[in-house]
């Protein structure tokens, strides 16, 4: 009930770390909902205040149409900031010629440019000017300046009783101690919170710089990491051939030992080809070329049955899987995501990981745990920033700037953190659709 009303009124799930321009309007549009509710409460209580209480005779059906308009367009707007994510200037413009039109209505009833009341055209302008763009802003300077002129010129006087007749300058100054509290009040509330926007949005905006300079950094790194790899190939093909034709040689191949050593440097050779194949499919280069099509658990064990089969340092185990086991696409650089959790594992001295798959409404959630001393606080504060490493070597901080970044390129997140059991876990999500394999027609 509690948050049923809270989306009635637009109050509620209000501060958002970052947002874009079009995220801060769609705030600001729910902030003028907030504030004309208010408006809409003082405009009631006014109005039965100064009829019933004070006397004075108004006409209370004409003026409670105002107020009852303006919850209307509330009722209209709390849509437009839950349905949709970004909301236009001319929308916001419009929603403050709401308000401009309802006060025109009420001072036009209620004594025209006479009613101490006027200088709330003053709170719309402020509004405006912080609102919107600086061409809608100065539209609402004029237009609220005609409205003030025509009042002038075009209202109907206040009627009031034979015994108030002769304190009606203290009754306008009533009215304006009244007014001042109201656009007091309503500033510091509307102040704060479009500060809050502010300040969100311009976080939005220097996250959004820091990942364009973290991709332009993964571009270079991926030429360079491309270039080596072609670089390699030759001197790796030629130290394979050599090593086969030392193979056949009977000179060499009567000492056991040597025959021993050179099949050792033919799998070193082979590994390092195998890893140059892995760079270049993961620069782009040999992707797209014969996809392999397999299951998220199958996936899973294969990734780890070629770590360990390199590495028996370590345990590696993956939980029983429940349900269905989704079809996906074998992805080269996902692989390398794991090699890369493993690997940290290893070298901060974990003798245990768990992997644990989960997939739930569409959304694939894999959890990395490891019995290692867990990540220092350094680590977790900067999570997925270059060169962001308690390694005192050359190139160290690199493996998990790559894994953030390859998730978040697949719609993805990562998140690290030390369990209170002992350890670190490692919390990767992403869609399963972008796993997914595309429908062909042999498979219909």
């Amino acid at each position: 009930m509690t948050s049923a009303l809270q989306r009635l009124l637009g109050f509620g799930d209000w501060r958002e770390t970052y947002l874009s321009q079009e995220a801060a309007n769609r705030r600001n549009l729910r902030l003028l909902v907030q504030l004309r509710w208010l408006a809409v409460a003082g405009q009631v209580a006014t109005i039965l205040i100064v009829h019933f209480a004070m006397g004075i005779r108004l006409p209370v059906l004409w003026l409670l149409f105002a107020p009852a308009s303006l919850a209307l367009v509330n009722l209209i707007s709390l849509p437009l900031t839950q349905r949709r994510d970004a909301i236009s200037d001319q929308e916001l413009m419009l929603a403050l010629l709401a308000d401009v039109a309802a006060l025109t209505w009420q001072l036009f009833l209620t004594g025209g440019a006479g009613n101490p009341f006027v200088a709330l055209y003053l709170l719309q302008v402020v509004l405006g000017a912080v609102l919107l763009a600086p061409a809608y802003a100065w539209s609402l300077i004029g237009i609220t300046s005609l409205c003030f002129a025509g009042l002038g010129v075009f209202n109907r006087p206040l009627d009031l009783p034979p015994d108030r007749e002769g304190a009606l300058l203290g009754l306008y100054m009533q009215g304006s101690l009244i007014c001042f509290l109201l656009m007091a009040v309503l500033l510091v509330l509307f102040i704060t919170r479009i500060s809050d926007n502010l300040r969100a949005r311009d976080a939005y905006v220097a996250d959004v710089r820091q990942q364009a300079t973290e991709q332009d950094h993964i571009v270079r790194m991926g030429l360079l990491a491309s270039g080596a790899a072609h670089e390699l190939g030759t001197p790796l093909a030629s130290l394979s051939v050599i090593l086969s034709d030392w193979r056949r040689m009977p000179a060499l191949t009567r000492d056991g030992d040597l025959i021993q050593d050179m099949e050792v440097m033919q799998a070193e050779v082979e590994r390092c080809k195998a890893i140059v194949t892995g760079i270049l499919m993961s620069a782009g280069e040999a992707r797209g070329q014969a996809p392999s099509r397999t299951t998220l658990v199958r996936f899973l064990a294969e990734v780890v049955d070629g770590w360990t089969a390199r590495d028996t340092r370590v345990r590696v185990e993956v939980t029983s899987w429940t349900g269905p086991d989704p079809r996906i696409i074998a992805d080269p650089a996902l692989r390398q995501v794991f090699g890369v959790l493993f690997d940290n594992a290893v070298e901060a001295g974990a003798r245990r990981i768990v992997v644990s798959p989960t997939v739930s409404n569409g959304q694939l959630e894999v959890v990395v745990r490891d019995n290692g001393p867990g990540f220092p606080a350094t680590i977790l504060e900067r999570l997925g920033k270059p060169y962001n490493s308690t390694k005192d070597r050359p190139g160290a901080g690199l493996g998990l700037f790559l894994l953030v970044n390859v998730i978040r390129s697949l719609g993805g997140a990562v998140e690290a953190s030390n369990p209170p059991a002992g350890g670190g876990e490692v919390r990767l999500s992403l869609p399963i659709d972008v796993l997914a394999p595309e429908e062909s027609s042999d498979d219909r």
